[in-house]
């Protein structure tokens, strides 16, 4: 995604609380979630409003963000800005605590480099399992990202909790992990799995990104926001009416069929579908179909044909 102002994108001053990013993240959000939006480039502008609020809502992110704007992360990773970012000014004397005190000077690039590369001393040998173009951050250092589209059921998703995938690694070979998926998770998200991802040649891991993606499984689908979900009546109920249970993400429930119910009709449970952005729950309906026995006994067929004598209602006029 070409750079764009984070402040910009959300609709909010450099100066806005956390609340009012977060606010202002969740109203987006709902209006470009791809799967409910009708805007054009709704898939684009989600993913952007997602860049800017992980890095806004973050403190040490956006105080690099505030100060080096598009260069933020490449000065957070101790690497030279790309050659046309030209929306700041990028000093490397103030990364000098970044490097055990050593100092430079925006034009001293090749002393830099080589203090990284050297693990903190002029000429001397790379610091053993620092990845080349990373930087000397406590702890190791960050590799190269891995990504990957991760299709989760809805049913488990709502309910979160520990799901195996397969991750493919650079030679082709799979490999099966183990990984939490937080509840109410959403398409579009992302996950970041710190250490999961494709090794690099100093033998370091880097981070994995699952970005998610819903899919309808045997018992719910999505229509925007709300979840919907198949309940098969018989004849007989949809005439009279009845209660029956239906499932639900949270479990089973009883539903009351009003009498005269026609197949495809929606009947709603308020707040029993999937977790809004905003924190709320949205709705779940069950879509009638009408289902018919395809074998009846003697008397079954007895009692349907005296119902057709004595019925006037008449299905095609």
């Amino acid at each position: 995604m070409s750079y764009r102002d984070y402040y910009e994108i959300l609709g909010v001053s450099r100066n806005a609380t956390k609340d009012e990013i977060q606010a202002a993240y969740r109203k987006l959000a709902r209006k470009y979630h791809p799967d409910i939006s009708k805007e054009p480039n709704a898939e684009e502008r989600f993913k952007e409003i997602n860049e800017a609020y992980e890095v806004l809502r973050d403190d040490k992110k956006r105080q690099l963000y505030d100060k080096y704007g598009a260069a933020w992360k490449a000065v957070s990773e101790g690497r030279q800005p790309p050659p046309n970012v030209r929306e700041v000014e990028f000093d490397f004397r103030d990364l000098s605590d970044l490097f055990g005190g050593f100092s430079f000077n925006g034009s001293d690039l090749g002393a830099l480099f080589e203090y990284v590369f050297s693990g903190g001393k002029r000429g001397g040998p790379r610091r053993r399992g620092w990845s080349q173009g990373s930087g000397p951050f406590p702890g190791g250092v960050r590799s190269q990202e891995q990504r990957m589209v991760v299709e989760i059921p809805i049913t488990q998703v709502f309910r979160g909790g520990v799901m195996e995938i397969q991750i493919p690694d650079p030679s082709g070979t799979v490999v099966k992990r183990k990984v939490n998926i937080p509840s109410g998770v959403r398409s579009g998200q992302a996950l970041r799995l710190r250490g999961l991802g494709a090794p690099t040649w100093t033998g370091e891991s880097g981070d994995l990104i699952l970005e998610i993606k819903l899919v309808p499984d045997e018992l719910f689908r999505f229509e925007g926001d709300d979840l919907v979900t198949t309940l098969r009546l018989a004849p007989w109920e949809a005439v009279l009416g009845a209660k029956v249970e239906v499932e639900t993400p949270d479990g089973r429930v009883q539903l009351k069929v009003p009498p005269g119910t026609t197949s495809g009709k929606k009947l709603r449970l308020r707040g029993r579908g999937y977790p809004l952005p905003n924190g709320e729950r949205g709705d779940l309906y069950a879509v009638v179909e009408i289902h018919v026995p395809s074998e009846i006994t003697p008397e079954e067929q007895a009692l349907y044909e005296k119902l057709a004598r004595l019925s006037g209602f008449r299905p095609r006029g």
